[in-house]
């Protein structure tokens, strides 16, 4: 049995995640809506993970790796838990880590291989 998911170290509020960006709140909307970023219900308000947002816009790989997990079936609670649970095989030591190094192609590979 593999080790359970673990949550993000840090969550953005969606408000959070358009500063960070300068962006519109509507376009952080429409952003989780296009599946370029994931959103998931903590403590009342929707929240994105912070590693999951990089300086500029969201790590470059996150929306295919979402959309190839939407393909596969899975709901935003289940790609979440995708890109956090423990794999010693990536660097960093998950999917989310890996998405954000040289490590991205690997990590969408894999999420295009759970459509098989």
């Amino acid at each position: 049995m593999s080790p359970a998911a673990e949550e993000p170290a840090a969550w953005l509020t969606l408000p959070a995640v358009a500063e960070h960006l300068d962006l519109t709140i509507s376009k952080v909307h429409q952003m989780i809506r296009d599946r370029e970023l994931i959103a998931v219900r903590r403590d009342g308000a929707r929240r994105v993970p912070a590693d999951l947002v990089a300086t500029r816009g969201v790590l470059k790989h996150l929306p295919g790796v979402l959309n190839l997990l939407t393909d596969a079936g899975y709901d935003d609670e289940e790609i979440l838990r995708w890109l956090y649970q423990p794999d010693d095989t990536l660097p960093g030591g998950t999917a989310a880590v890996a998405l954000a190094g040289d490590q991205a192609r690997e990590v969408k590979r894999r999420a295009q291989a759970l459509g098989f």
